[in-house]
């Protein structure tokens, strides 16, 4: 296959989305597929006038032998004129919804979803992480069953060994944006604070006024001592906090799957999460303790239990690194998605629906 990546921003950017899109552009072309990465505006979902008429620049340049696969973050918010100029055949890459977003006005919401649901009827095909996604977009998109596949990502096992640290570790890990709770996982900290525990949240301030709110909360809840922010860290660094880990905590309002649950597995990790989205699908029953969303004295519950209790915390670890193992590479991913698009014939001249 000849595929191109449209990717809004910066490709090497440090968030789920990029990192699946990367990951999986990476295993393609390990299988010898021809693999061709072309950035859009990193203004999406917000973009300018003048952001879409690069756009639609971008995606017309495309060769119609290619399979384009654009993702979702472009694509939900894309006006559908811009894809008239496409001749190659439109894959969308749905990591999440737009519209299911936390933060957005009912006006914002309402917009993403019309958009989106436009734009996901041209696409030739539709790749989503999974099940749950699929089922939102099938239920509510009316996009049809047939023309969506499920390709889960691939897990990025950590690579230094265990090495648990005294007292114990909470590992959270997440852009600082409203979706991913944080600020619910400060409130439940707060009520533990007779427990010894230190914690770090890693991941880069998404939303400066929501980072601005996680760090006043930090030392207005008198946890500055306990609670460190540390911000976006590299990968080596990242398997340092799993090495180091005890229990991994990710209050998230909403996950289309939730790649570092899974990575949180394969560090042999108990976790402590949100019945949200595709968090049920993600985090095995026997792996960790789920509640429902902002819901910080349960969250500080179930922390509790997995801090204070030895033996259930153990009997959760070792569910979560025997499932961990089973969790599939990036070459299974790529594997999935070449099969999938292989119906996808080079075209030739425009295609007429769009």
């Amino acid at each position: 296959m000849r595929v191109v990546f449209a990717v809004p921003g910066d490709i090497a950017a440090r968030t789920g989305g990029t990192i699946y899109d990367r990951s999986l552009m990476a295993a393609l072309a390990s299988a010898g597929h021809e693999v061709r990465h072309l950035p859009l505006p990193a203004a999406f979902p917000w973009p300018s006038p003048d952001d879409m008429a690069a756009t639609a620049r971008a995606l017309g340049s495309i060769p119609d032998e290619s399979i384009v696969i654009v993702d979702g973050l472009a694509l939900g918010a894309v006006a559908p004129n811009v894809l008239d100029g496409l001749d190659a055949a439109l894959v969308a890459l749905v990591h999440h919804p737009l519209a299911r977003e936390t933060g957005l006005s009912e006006d914002q919401a309402a917009a993403f979803f019309a958009s989106e649901r436009e734009t996901l009827a041209h696409a030739a095909h539709v790749l989503v992480p999974s099940p749950h996604t699929a089922r939102v977009l099938i239920s509510e998109y009316c996009v049809p069953e047939p023309k969506i596949t499920v390709a889960p990502p691939g897990v990025r096992r950590p690579a230094a060994p265990p090495a648990l640290a005294a007292p114990p570790h909470i590992v959270s890990v997440g852009l600082l944006s409203p979706r991913k709770g944080h600020d619910v996982l400060l409130h439940a900290l707060s009520q533990i604070t007779d427990l010894p525990w230190q914690a770090v949240i890693a991941g880069r301030a998404h939303e400066a006024a929501y980072a601005q709110k996680i760090e006043g909360m930090v030392a207005d809840l008198g946890l500055a001592a306990r609670v460190s922010l540390l911000g976006e860290v590299s990968e080596a660094t990242l398997d340092d906090l799993y090495a180091r880990a005890t229990v991994f905590a990710l209050a998230s309002r909403y996950e289309g799957y939730g790649m570092v649950f899974s990575e949180a597995l394969a560090a042999g990790l108990p976790i402590v999460a949100c019945r949200a989205g595709a968090v049920p699908e993600t985090v095995p029953a026997e792996a960790g303790l789920l509640v429902d969303p902002d819901d910080p004295a349960a969250f500080a519950g179930a922390l509790r239990t997995l801090l204070s209790d030895p033996e259930a915390r153990a009997v959760r670890a070792a569910a979560a690194a025997r499932f961990g193992a089973k969790l599939p590479s990036w070459t299974d991913t790529a594997r999935i998605v070449a099969e999938n698009l292989a119906h996808l014939a080079p075209h030739r001249g425009p295609r007429s629906h769009l």
